[in-house]
């Protein structure tokens, strides 16, 4: 986070995070990859609600698994497509009651990319990983879903390409789609809309992908491809400290081009060194963020325990205080703790706005509490209903559509210390942050898996860098 102050945070706790794997599918289970290859689910549909027009559109369905090896279903997602009672119309999901416990089951909305006359939206259900899995022959039982627009008036379901009416008893049901490990294995999408495979070229929204492949913090490179380094002075952190941009350097290790954010001190704020680099067009809302970070959990040099703050975050500045124009999206790494945490803690955060003085804030939360040193894959997505943040490939948490972004962001890396209280040597230290990629794929909702396809097909294909997102 770029312009936040320093002191007290609230929080509304809600559940945590979520990034996504460091692997492609080499990285998934065994059992799962060779039950993605072998087109191995059905999905059985029924609907709650037959009337032409309802409160609640109610998708009943059941997952089977009609391979011959275990599926995990935190791999799997269902697709069931719908058509907007309006363009601006925003939906609610709700679980009413499921075999395997509605905290295992999520649901989020996606918009197509080639609307037809029967849908432009879908729901997408998901599952978390205490889901379980499925055994060859064995099925989810039974989950009864449903969904409503958000301001509860009636929706019109009969022009609905995945909805039936007459389907009151369980059946296969194609006209939903089942995706496993991002590859997919059943159902037919609406025309023009198949759903993307992890074997799919880098198409489909218009994309950012950055390799960082550049030569240092003075390649015009950066500039050209939109980054800045930053340089002026300001919050958050030690005040009086230094935003400097000859920290910023790159390198390949392993073949791959890193960004390293370094953050140092000798104790005082005239000796502190902070590190940021973001976009300058703040062109960036809905669709999926994605970014490879290694987090560092003790100093490269010197002693331990500054309060530091790891982050990929976007943001758009606050034009006056509790401006509900404000939007903000965090993840923040502590591994020495601060803002009243005693030692590691990861949080995500979704923000609606906050005052600087005195300090208020409105915002949602998720977090863990352990070491995050080393490599993670974080993603999070942004649709019309709700903000899903993942860690490895797992999700953790989905915060409200009262914290959905109203106005474009920036795309923002920084380190930085809170304060200089966690450690008062005068022994100079410093930390790094290392970054591989980012990725932004405009008003699509993809999965991890999806994520991690693209990456490696623009590096197969040697693409380094690519910007397609248009100006707001």
């Amino acid at each position: 986070m770029s312009t936040r102050p320093t002191g007290r945070r609230t929080r509304a706790a809600l559940a945590l995070t979520a990034l996504l794997g460091g692997a492609a599918l080499a990285g998934l289970p065994a059992t799962t990859v060779a039950a993605a290859a072998d087109g191995a689910l059905a999905v059985q549909y029924r609907t709650g609600s037959g009337g032409a027009t309802a409160d609640q559109s109610e998708p009943w369905f059941k997952v089977r698994n009609t391979g011959s090896t275990t599926v995990q279903l935190s791999q799997v997602r269902i697709h069931y497509y719908f058509k907007a009672d309006s363009p601006n119309a925003s939906y609610r999901f709700a679980c009413s009651w499921a075999v395997r416990g509605c905290s295992a089951v999520t649901g989020t909305f996606g918009t197509l990319a080639h609307p037809t006359a029967t849908a432009d939206r879908y729901l997408e259900i998901g599952f978390t990983a205490s889901a379980g899995s499925l055994a060859p022959g064995a099925d989810t039982g039974d989950m009864q879903l449903r969904f409503h627009r958000a301001d509860w008036q009636t929706l019109r379901q009969s022009d609905d390409y995945s909805f039936d009416g007459a389907r009151t008893s369980y059946a296969d049901w194609d006209k939903v789609t089942a995706q496993l490990a991002g590859a997919t294995v059943w159902g037919t999408a609406p025309e023009g809309n198949d759903p993307t495979d992890p074997t799919d070229p880098p198409g489909g929204g218009q994309t950012l992908f950055d390799d960082f492949d550049y030569t240092s913090h003075t390649d015009p490179a950066i500039s050209a491809h939109g980054w800045s380094v930053r340089s002026n002075s300001g919050g958050p952190g030690v005040p009086g400290a230094t935003w400097d941009p000859s920290k910023v350097t790159f390198s390949a290790p392993g073949g791959n081009s890193v960004m390293n954010l370094e953050t140092s001190t000798a104790g005082t704020g005239a000796s502190t060194r902070h590190t940021e680099v973001l976009t300058r067009s703040t062109k960036f809302r809905n669709g999926t963020y994605a970014a490879r970070v290694r987090f560092s959990d003790t100093p490269k040099y010197g002693p331990d325990g500054d309060r530091v703050v790891q982050t990929f975050f976007t943001i758009n500045d606050l034009k006056a205080p509790m401006a509900d124009d404000y939007a903000e999206y965090d993840f923040e790494y502590l591994p020495n703790g601060g803002w009243g945490e005693p030692s590691n803690i990861l949080y995500t955060t979704s923000w609606e706005t906050y005052a600087p003085d005195p300090w208020q804030a409105v915002n949602q939360h998720s977090e863990s509490r352990q070491s995050f040193a080393g490599w993670h894959d974080l993603v999070v997505t942004i649709d019309d209903s709700a903000i899903t943040y993942y860690v490895d490939g797992r999700h953790f948490g989905t915060h409200d559509a009262a914290y959905l972004p109203e106005r474009p962001m920036s795309i923002n890396f920084n380190q930085w210390l809170i304060d200089l209280e966690g450690q008062t040597s005068a022994t100079p230290r410093a930390y790094d942050q290392q970054v591989d990629y980012v990725l932004h794929v405009k008003d699509r909702v993809l999965t991890p898996a999806q994520v991690t396809a693209r990456i490696d097909a623009y590096r197969a294909a040697g693409t380094s860098f690519v910007d397609e997102v248009p100006a707001p």
